[in-house]
């Protein structure tokens, strides 16, 4: 026994991390990667003094492969952490699996569905993101500062999508005057949502469309003309993974977000100037959440010197978030949601011509979402 011990010692942390890596949206899924890896890099390798390793599952944007590939990771894997999940859908298709019936600790990158904040929150759920509504809540409290009286809205007819739709309406108070839900993940051309909106002519169009999805609806307005008559507002459609292939066709257009590349704090500037060293573009909201999700990992795992066989104790050093997140101070509500602020943000180009994105207003501080009322836990 005395043999066995030093290699138990240092038996490392496992940490799931379920994403996209094939298909048409695998640019979000490997820049979440790159993300996750500067962390581990950062982190010297290490949670708590020993080495931890990540395990990479893709979901291939399928809610049924992400299910199996959660459970792999907690029953064939055993991993201490769960980490990634972009799609609502997805997430959702693996919530029971994981907090439930693996009793792990899963950590959102990305999704943020309604339902996990209020009635089905978890003692093993935490986000490093959002709440859907969040981000297009913020974005409704500043059209009405700018006057914008009519929108129609366009999005995607799956769980984010609706919840998108619905954040927007709960804040704005202008005219809707119309929404359109199109088919997932299947609908890459949206000329008839155009030409419908043109007839209507609203005061703006509010979109949610990630990734692909996002550069193809751009390219569309701009080719349609509406462009010169119709302002886009927009969340999570127009970011650092898109503007590459969007190009000047984003310039301009404004978005929410409750990270942007130029926010202050020494955090935040390494993060981004390394991941920029590195790769040679600029990070996305999507990378800056999963570096966090690490970052909220290896704090429970130094407060507890590694051990992390006590979940109740792993669980209450999480939710005190003490890290120091790229987006400054960072903390978590009732709900395992953080509260925090919400940034409007301008496509632009940077002194070196790349696109990118930068703040120009902060729509709403300590935001808490609006279903966290509903979340039994206190």
């Amino acid at each position: 026994m005395a043999f066995g011990l030093p290699a138990v010692a240092q038996s490392p942390i496992k940490v799931g991390f379920v994403s996209t890596f094939s298909g048409p949206q695998a640019a979000i899924g490997e820049d979440m990667r790159r993300s996750v890896e500067l962390a581990k890099e950062h982190l010297g390798g290490k949670m708590g003094g020993k080495p931890f390793e990540i395990i990479y599952e893709d979901d291939q944007f399928k809610p049924d492969v992400g299910k199996a590939r959660s459970e792999k990771l907690v029953q064939q894997d055993k991993v201490n952490f769960i980490s990634g999940y972009i799609w609502s859908n997805v997430l959702l298709a693996s919530l029971k699996t994981v907090v439930d019936e693996g009793d792990t600790i899963l950590i959102s990158a990305n999704a943020g569905p309604s339902a996990i904040a209020g009635e089905l929150c978890n003692k093993n759920f935490f986000s490093t993101s959002w709440q859907n509504d969040q981000t297009p809540m913020a974005m409704g409290d500043y059209l009405n500062t700018k006057g914008v009286k009519s929108l129609y809205l366009v999005g995607p007819n799956y769980a984010a999508g609706k919840d998108m739709l619905a954040g927007v309406k709960r804040t704005y108070k202008g005219k809707i005057v119309s929404e359109d839900f199109t088919k997932w993940p299947d609908q890459l051309d949206f000329s008839a949502e155009l030409t419908k909106i043109a007839a209507a002519k609203p005061d703006g169009i509010f979109i949610f469309y990630p990734g692909a999805h996002g550069v193809q609806f751009v390219k569309q307005w701009a080719q349609s003309g509406l462009n010169k008559t119709v302002p886009l507002y927009q969340v999570f459609s127009i970011d650092a993974i898109t503007l590459p292939q969007q190009g000047d066709l984003a310039l301009g257009t404004l978005g929410a977000q409750e990270w942007v590349n130029d926010l202050p704090g020494e955090a935040n500037k390494k993060y981004v100037e390394d991941f920029k060293k590195k790769h040679g573009v600029y990070p996305s909201y999507y990378g800056a959440q999963s570096y966090d999700a690490i970052m909220l990992m290896a704090s429970a795992a130094d407060a507890l010197k590694g051990d992390l066989s006590n979940k109740d104790k792993v669980r209450a050093e999480m939710k005190k978030a003490n890290f120091k997140s790229v987006r400054g101070d960072f903390k978590f509500g009732n709900n395992n949601f953080p509260i925090q602020n919400f940034y409007i943000q301008e496509a632009v180009k940077d002194p070196q011509g790349m696109m990118t994105v930068k703040t120009i207003a902060t729509a709403v501080k300590n935001a808490v979402d609006p279903f966290a009322e509903k979340c039994p836990m206190k």
